[in-house]
């Protein structure tokens, strides 16, 4: 996955590092970490000392090169060799080792036309040509071509309407001028939101084919110099990717909720419920140039022009596409190489570090780079045993294989091993793609304060101060209004909520383990997403030349483990979980309010004619339908589970920090319930629509995929419109937040006695 971060001022951002890094040196050498008894603190930190001495930038640049050298996507012989160096190279370690096998639908193009056929003639070439100086684009016959997973079949010519980025707010707009898309072909530019939202919204308005195209405005010429001279896309470059509906469900799409494996039962591929239902393809923004300004129709809102050197157009008119595809419908190996270090006092609680290894092509940045990081962690944590250090839980680390299909490693891998997962794992840490920049985090808001004191341990290998100094830096900078203030009061900073896109939603989402996704990025130049470009030449370049962030992640993915590894009591804290969960509630409760306000303005524009555009009043709209009034809703059951789930928190964490110096068995009774606390957010029937998302409180949104939608249930009830279901929804969710919170009173008792 891409972090994408803005610069800082530069004279700002150093004197915000140096005044943080100022206030650190204020504070006691060693400060205390959470979790740990103050007999423990100086072996916790030697253990970590002696982690960091084993870090090794060779090795990291080595594995880079090694892994990323030819392309390796799911299926393929390199794909293969790779899951077998890294499972021998773990072996060696000392760990135990098991190469995991799934068999997932993976179909690969066998036709791929795009051709203009009126008012002139053009045929796409759909091609990515070779660049002098990066290796891996001679290998173009070895790569997967440009194109979409699972689409469609299809033939279909029809003419060409620009939709901006296919969302459905994008589909509400061109309603609004008139202009409908059924029978069309929609060319959609990437961005906005994850790409398979674009043809199921098509799909939906009656489309009947689907482009979608790179910006050069968003990842090309307009962000700055293109590959090979920079970093940023270039004219031929396409981005390939998985248009599964997986927010409906991810992994395999002929086995949902069960392991993929030789034994499954599968339908016809024609049966699966996530394939979309129309044809769709990427395309270069060259290839797309010659469409887009054969268009005809009503100039394009301001918003929805790119950078491209013509007049953009919405089309249909004149513009008239053929497009026609096929695939084999196959079916493709997938390899897990799952390594284990037992552990000696609490072998039966598992920590698991994760980072899948297939690519689309190369993938240097996605995701061999946090691949190699995750493989440093394991390889200096054996040499501590191998040196007399056992680890207390068990050490578990992953790497997953057909992610960029649509998380069918790590899916299938959970749902074969879901009861175990969900008895014994304290909890799941990813990571997938990395660049020089800043420390990201998101994950489950319980583990919020843990985060941060890894990142307030890790140095920066760029600036003076740690990792989490320097993004409290940008956050004081950038942020939000509350992080702003936790940032500046409290020296902490947020974690964001988890959508989708990467390795940690079948842990969080479907079984409830409370989770973490890290990385660095932000001062990269990273236009060669998913493409044939996303290679070791491009990322020794534009990305992190030195690997020393590849070795920030391995010293933050490292303490992480090893941190859950030795706790004596599990590093968890529920104040900021209840309040973050809390202002989703409010946010629910601020929905309401909008809907209504907005209703009432619609309504009377309605009444009155007065639809006209911003930027043209003598343009009118094509007079929108009168929306129903918005009835109350009934929110008091999340208000008073929230304020339970506070008084709670504050309890724990109070205890917490009294009884961390106390008896062994109170601790363990206590991380018994505490590790397994998340779970109590999941409801056996899922979501609305969508039973495999299990989690109440955060998941991919229905129309937005990668991107959050925190309490689903009820806020996308609402944005739909579902009167009656937002009701039924609230006390269930409300449930869920009371079951957490019973939980957390059950920890804090254990400790209070």
């Amino acid at each position: 996955m891409a972090r994408m971060h803005r610069a800082l001022p530069l004279l700002a951002f150093l004197f915000f590092v140096c005044s943080l890094a100022g206030h650190a040196q204020d504070q006691p050498a060693a400060p205390a970490i959470h979790g740990f008894a103050r007999a423990r603190l100086d072996a916790q930190r030697d253990l970590e000392r002696r982690f960091d001495d084993q870090l090794s930038k060779a090795n990291l640049t080595a594995w880079l090169e090694r892994l990323a050298g030819r392309p390796h996507h799911a299926g393929s012989p390199h794909g293969k060799a790779n899951a077998e160096f890294m499972a021998g190279l773990l072996r060696e370690w000392g760990y135990q080792v098991e190469i995991a096998q799934y068999d997932v639908l993976f179909p690969t193009p066998t036709t791929r036309v795009v051709e203009l056929v009126a008012p002139t003639k053009f045929t796409a070439s759909l091609t990515e040509p070779e660049v002098a100086g990066d290796a891996v684009s001679k290998l173009g016959a070895e790569a997967l071509p440009t194109f979409n997973m699972y689409s469609a079949d299809g033939d279909v010519t029809g003419d060409l309407v620009y939709v901006n980025y296919g969302v459905p707010a994008d589909y509400e707009e061109l309603e609004r001028r008139g202009i409908d898309v059924t029978g069309k072909i929609v060319i959609a530019r990437y961005g906005g939101s994850w790409r398979g939202i674009k043809p199921k919204v098509a799909a939906e308005h009656g489309a009947i084919g689907c482009l979608i195209y790179s910006e050069p405005r968003d990842d090309g010429y307009g962000q700055g110099d293109v590959y090979p001279k920079g970093g940023w896309r270039s004219e031929h470059s396409a981005q390939r990717g998985s248009v599964a509906d997986m927010p409906v469900y991810p992994g395999d799409p002929l086995t949902p909720g069960v392991a993929a494996t030789k034994e499954a039962k599968r339908p016809e591929f024609t049966k699966a419920q996530t394939l979309t239902k129309i044809p769709v393809l990427p395309i270069s923004y060259a290839d797309a140039l010659p469409l887009l300004k054969a268009l005809g129709g009503p100039v394009a809102p301001a918003a929805w022009r790119g950078a491209l050197p013509i007049t953009y157009h919405l089309g249909p008119g004149a513009a008239r596409v053929h497009l026609k595809l096929a695939f084999d419908w196959k079916l493709a190996p997938a390899f897990d190489v799952i390594a284990t270090l037992p552990g000696t006092e609490f072998p039966d609680q598992w920590v698991v570090r994760g980072n899948h290894h297939d690519a689309w092509v190369a993938g240097a940045s996605d995701p061999t780079s946090g691949m190699v990081a995750v493989l440093e962690e394991a390889r200096a944590i054996a040499q501590l045993a191998r040196a007399g250090w056992r680890p207390r839980r068990t050490l578990v680390f992953a790497a997953w294989d057909a992610e960029e299909p649509g998380l069918l490693g790590s899916t299938e891998w959970v749902e074969d091993h879901a009861e175990a997962l969900s008895a014994r794992v304290v909890a799941y840490i990813n990571s997938d793609s990395n660049a020089r920049g800043f420390f990201s985090a998101g994950g489950s808001h319980s583990l919020e304060r843990f985060v941060n004191e890894i990142a307030r341990d890790v140095p920066d290998p760029k600036v003076d101060g740690s990792v989490g100094h320097r993004l409290l830096a940008r956050t004081i900078l950038s942020g939000s209004p509350s992080a702003r203030r936790l940032a500046r009061d409290e020296q902490r900073f947020e974690i964001s909520a988890l959508g989708s896109g990467s390795d940690y939603t079948p842990f969080l989402q479907h079984l409830g383990i409370a989770s973490l996704d890290i990385g660095f990025g932000g001062e990269g130049e990273y236009g060669q997403y998913h493409s044939i470009y996303d290679s070791v030449d491009h990322y020794k370049r534009f990305q992190d030349p030195d690997m020393a962030y590849a070795a920030a992640l391995a010293r933050v993915g490292g303490r992480a483990v090893l941190r859950l590894s030795e706790a004596d009591l599990l590093p968890f804290a529920f104040e900021r979980s209840a309040e973050r969960i809390g202002s989703y509630v409010k946010e629910i409760e601020e929905l309401v309010e909008t809907l209504k306000t907005e209703t009432t303005e619609h309504n009377r524009r309605v009444a009155d004619g007065t639809f006209t555009l911003a930027s043209n009043p003598a343009e009118r709209f094509v007079a929108p339908a009168k929306k129903d009034d918005v009835p109350e809703i009934e929110l008091k059951p999340l208000r008073n589970a929230v304020e339970r789930l506070r008084v709670a928190a504050r309890r724990f964490d109070a205890a917490a920090t009294a009884a961390v110096d106390g008896p062994a068995a109170a601790l363990a009774q206590a991380n018994a319930i505490v590790f397994t606390a998340e779970r109590a957010l999941t409801r056996n029937d899922g979501l609305p629509r969508r039973p495999w998302f299990r989690h109440q409180v955060y998941a991919p949104g229905y129309y937005t995929g990668y991107g959050v939608k925190t309490l689903p249930a009820v806020r996308e009830a609402l944005e739909q419109r579902a009167w009656d279901e937002a009701r039924t929804q609230v006390p269930l969710v409300a449930q869920a937040l009371e079951r957490y919170a019973g939980e957390i009173e059950r920890a804090a008792s254990a400790l209070e006695r």
